[in-house]
Parts: C-alpha cells; sequence; structure tokens
C-alpha cells in the first residue's frame, strides 16, 4: 500500500510539473496580436519549414541565449542561436546537441527581438525569488532579463515554443547538423 501511495504521488507530481512548464508562456489568446508597446508586429503567415540560409535576416537579433533553470524539477537548459540560425542545445546530463533552428521560428525569434527596447532592459542577471523559483531568461548581445519581464513580451510566444519544441533536439523544429 505504501509504494503504491508513493508511485501516485511521484505521478501527481510530474504531471503537475509537465502543465506547469508547458503552462509558462503565452497567456493571450492565440488568435490576437499582443500588444507589447508603441509598436505591435503585424500577423505573418509561417514561413516555409526549410533550413534559413544566408538570406535569412537576423539584423543583430543574434546571437540569442535562452536559459532555463531552477523550479522544481531542477532545469538547467541553455539554448544558444548562433547568427547562422544554428543552435547549441545544452541539457542536464546530456551531451550538448547541435542544430539547424527551423526558419519560421528563426524569423519568430529575430522579428522578437528586434521589438525590445534593450536599452531599458539592460544587463541585470536574474536572481532567485524563492525555493523552486524556474528562472527562464534571455540574453541578446545588448541585454539580459527574465522572460517575465514586461519589457520582453514580444519573446514570451516564440521563446516558449523554442523552449518546449526545440529544446529537446534534434526534434521538428530543430534538425540536426
Amino acid at each position: 500500500m505504501q509504494e503504491g501511495v508513493r508511485n501516485l504521488r511521484f505521478a501527481a507530481v510530474a504531471a503537475l510539473a509537465g502543465l506547469v512548464v508547458t503552462g509558462c508562456g503565452d497567456e493571450t489568446d492565440p488568435s490576437s496580436t499582443p500588444s507589447p508597446g508603441p509598436s505591435s508586429p503585424a500577423p505573418t503567415s509561417p514561413a516555409p519549414s526549410t533550413a534559413p540560409s544566408s538570406s535569412t535576416p537576423t539584423g543583430g537579433a543574434l546571437p540569442l541565449t535562452v536559459t532555463r533553470t531552477g523550479g522544481f524539477a531542477g532545469f538547467d537548459d541553455r539554448v544558444v542561436i548562433g547568427t547562422d540560425g544554428v543552435a547549441t542545445v545544452s541539457r542536464r546530463g546530456k551531451d550538448p546537441v547541435k542544430c539547424r533552428v527551423d526558419a519560421s521560428l528563426l524569423t519568430e525569434l529575430t522579428d522578437a527581438v528586434q521589438q525590445v527596447d534593450w536599452t531599458a532592459v539592460g544587463s541585470t542577471k536574474p536572481t532567485v525569488r524563492h525555493p523552486d523559483d524556474m528562472i527562464i531568461a534571455v540574453a541578446s548581445g545588448r541585454g539580459l532579463a527574465r522572460l517575465e519581464d514586461p519589457r520582453l513580451r514580444p519573446l514570451t510566444a516564440p521563446v516558449t515554443k523554442l523552449l518546449t519544441e526545440a529544446a529537446a533536439a534534434p526534434g521538428k523544429l530543430c534538425k540536426p547538423v
């Protein structure tokens, strides 16, 4: 009986962790366009799912580093996307993997990075606020902040997509190189 209760508790905690991780992100209606500030992005149709070439506009948005640390799951993930669209994905207990980020996701990320006023954001290293605090931080060559910072709102959806669909590289949105 004791073993069964313990297994049930573990399953409940694992399910809750999955819900928390997938729930962290964009809380807006997916059919609405977020309003990050004075300039809102125009809705775009998804780009074809091909590898980015040298013609993929990055406009100084890359390199970009996204880290996810802490939480009761003990995350320690790091995704570094280079100017060529190749990502190096590091996860706790696993060897780093290199993959090419899908062109549509790369475009979403670079567009969102360009919408952020990095001068206002600054470069303050995020600190733990409470036990089991999960920190998702985004760093460009121009600044560093927690993803939950309202000034990084344009990055919420693409970074969440990056962490949930591409960070488990190689995968659908990040093809091996």
